[in-house]
């Protein structure tokens, strides 16, 4: 089995309205092509809050991400699920992708189909260019993983190491990166990284984070969105 997360575009689609099909449709009409593992990561009303939190790099930024899990990748094998994409949203991009799982989802486990408690942040990161590939790929899990653990309130925290683009025009992204955070972080810095009510720990945490994130990020190049995540990996077909 291969994991394919995409970067989906609204267009002129109204956001709401755009959601709204993609909850309706998208899960079944994947299903139907061959994915499973599905989950949909929306960037909707109840994460409006964390506006302040979006980092970008793409204009337009993505509207929405799908994550799913295919036999195969190939482009032979993928036509049907490239279709079902395709009469979803202007335009996607879509890359193969490694998992890894940092923290699993247990303390709020997803509902097939209903959303996720908190809210999750959806990361496309880059690394610097003045690291190899090698070095950044050392930085981030020998490191920087560590460090994400400690000093966030991350309740769910899954690396994805970008294998290779699936489409043509996919953004040179190197990883993507999904979180999820109780909703209080969404306008309360000390909620999002584990100190509420500790501003001491908080300058720490913070501090600690940006250094480790410094260490090998690039962030001229990086969409982070938040959403709210929709997982119907669960979901009886």
């Amino acid at each position: 089995m291969e994991k394919v997360i995409v970067a989906l575009w609204a267009g002129e689609q109204e956001r709401e309205t755009f959601n709204a099909r993609l909850l309706v449709e998208l899960p079944a009409a994947l299903a139907d092509a061959g994915a499973s593992g599905i989950r949909l990561n929306l960037r909707d009303e109840a994460v409006r809050p964390a506006a302040s939190l979006v980092q970008s790099w793409q204009t337009p930024q993505q509207d929405a991400v799908a994550q799913f899990w295919l036999p195969s990748a190939n482009a032979r094998f993928r036509g049907a699920v490239d279709a079902a994409l395709a009469r979803h949203c202007a335009r996607f991009a879509a890359w193969l992708v490694a998992e890894s799982t940092i923290i699993a989802n247990t303390s709020h486990p997803p509902a097939p189909g209903s959303r996720t408690w908190g809210w999750s942040q959806a990361s496309f990161i880059s690394f610097r260019s003045d690291l190899s590939h090698a070095e950044a790929i050392h930085v981030w899990h020998s490191h920087h993983t560590h460090v994400a653990i400690e000093t966030q309130a991350n309740f769910e925290y899954v690396q994805n190491l970008i294998v290779s683009p699936l489409t043509p025009d996919a953004p040179a992204y190197d990883a993507f990166v999904e979180e999820c955070f109780p909703e209080a972080a969404m306008v309360n810095p000390q909620a999002f990284f584990d100190a509420v009510g500790d501003q001491p720990k908080f300058e720490a945490n913070l501090a600690t984070m940006i250094d480790s994130c410094n260490r090998f990020i690039d962030f001229s190049r990086i969409d982070i969105i938040p959403t709210s995540q929709f997982d119907f990996s669960a979901a009886k077909a």
